[in-house]
């Protein structure tokens, strides 16, 4: 393949990934890694636009309404992998706009 990039240059690239919030280290020996399109703070602003876009706020939904239900086909987080939705779920939680809580049936969150 012409053109392949040295160790060096993929190092460089994958810094500037992971600077930019796009990239985590999955392992102390930087052998493995998460590559994000969206960081989970993007995702929780796209969650929160529908909700309140909805006047949903007050509302309380599980993880796999939000991901997976029908209210959700059009948006960009539909079918979004549970794991960045708790990570962007956190992130709003840390803003006060939601709150992540357990449910009956596993967990779900509380939007204000």
């Amino acid at each position: 393949f012409p053109g392949k990039l040295s160790l060096e240059a993929i190092q460089v690239v994958l810094e500037e990934l992971r600077k930019n919030g796009n990239l985590e280290w999955l392992d102390k020996n930087k052998t493995s890694f998460l590559i994000m399109w969206r960081r989970p703070e993007e995702w929780g602003k796209l969650i929160y636009q529908w909700v309140s876009k909805n006047g949903l706020t007050n509302s309380v939904f599980t993880l796999y309404e939000l991901t997976s239900g029908d209210d959700t086909e059009n948006e960009e987080f539909h079918g979004l992998d549970e794991t960045m939705l708790l990570r962007a779920l956190q992130a709003l939680q840390q803003e006060h706009k939601a709150e992540i809580i357990t449910l009956d049936d596993g967990r779900g969150v509380k939007f204000f």
